[in-house]
């Protein structure tokens, strides 16, 4: 019995982590592409979010993060994305990272939160 206790556990958590991951994957990939509109799909219903020359904002809602998101990309004209870090602590991971655009570099930070499933992101900071 206790074996598939444990069986069973394990293969939960495989199938969790690899839920995370996957979902880790397809943010990378919508920052490396600078699609503001795929990353928005990974907000949480509210996050912080900080840009260059300008205030942290607290508690804005997806739809005003996706619009503040979507003109930065498209003002700073963000072409690539290169991960520089990655750690999970008490279930929140951190990514930090290089946005790249023409002859201009900026370091980005994102906070995620794991909900059931799903990877939402909670904090972006760009700097």
């Amino acid at each position: 019995m206790k074996t598939v206790l444990v069986s069973i556990a394990t293969a939960v958590t495989v199938s969790v982590m690899a839920a995370v991951h996957w979902s880790s994957d397809a943010i990378i990939n919508a920052l490396k592409q600078g699609d503001a509109d795929k990353l928005s799909t990974y907000f949480d219903t509210f996050i912080d979010i900080k840009l260059p020359e300008k205030e942290e904002i607290k508690n804005v809602s997806k739809n005003q993060a996706t619009i503040a998101i979507k003109s930065f990309f498209e003002t700073a004209a963000i072409k690539g994305f290169e991960v520089t870090s990655q750690r999970e602590l008490g279930g929140t991971k951190y990514m930090t990272g290089k946005l790249t655009s023409n002859g201009k570099t900026y370091n980005i930070t994102l906070m995620m939160k794991s909900k059931g499933d799903e990877v939402t992101i909670i904090t972006i900071r760009i700097g």
